[in-house]
């Protein structure tokens, strides 16, 4: 909860992969609350009352999981909503004259977005949802420390980019508005 919401206030693209990342550590642990609190929140090194605050985040996860048909597969509708958000800002951003360094980190990445599309089970997924999850993959590959490519290396340098820049764009439109005019 806590790095979620620096997260959400610091890079919404990082909280969306994160989020991403606490809806397969729920799964991990059989959406049990109380394996999470045993075998995950109390490794943290918060006091007590934020631990309960986590257990509480965690509950309320779950309890939407358990709602919204997500507890095998699949994402939050909050998580959708925030990828919603973002592909509408991209298409917003492509469609103004005002960002051409945007559109030229697009198609810079757009190869890319093609490829991994066509070796993708879902040929229809939007060009953002393609990126966060080539993104996503790549993060769980590391962590189980697998090998990756070096052109799956340098797709994830340039998508990363191109990401971390709609995610900048993100920012500062909700700071001070953007004008997309």
């Amino acid at each position: 909860m806590f790095i979620a919401q620096e997260l959400r206030k610091n890079n919404i693209a990082e909280y969306l992969l994160y989020m991403w990342q606490v809806e397969d550590t729920i799964r991990a642990f059989g959406c049990s609350l109380g394996r999470i609190r045993r075998e995950y929140v109390d490794r943290f090194d918060y006091s007590d009352e934020q631990k309960e605050e986590e257990v509480d985040w965690f509950g309320n996860l779950i309890r939407m999981m358990n709602q919204e048909g997500c507890r095998e597969q699949g994402h939050l509708q909050i998580n959708k909503v925030t990828l919603q958000m973002l592909i509408e800002l991209h298409q917003q951003l492509l469609e103004s004259p005002k960002f051409p360094f945007y559109n030229t980190a697009y198609y810079k990445v757009l190869p890319f977005i093609v490829e991994l599309r066509n070796r993708g089970a879902n040929k229809e997924e939007n060009e953002i949802e393609t990126c966060f999850n080539s993104l996503y993959g790549v993060m769980m590959l590391r962590l189980q420390k697998k090998e990756i490519t070096p052109n799956t290396e340098h797709a994830v340098k340039e998508i990363s980019t191109f990401i971390g820049m709609l995610a900048d764009y993100y920012k500062k439109d909700k700071k001070e508005g953007l004008k997309l005019e």
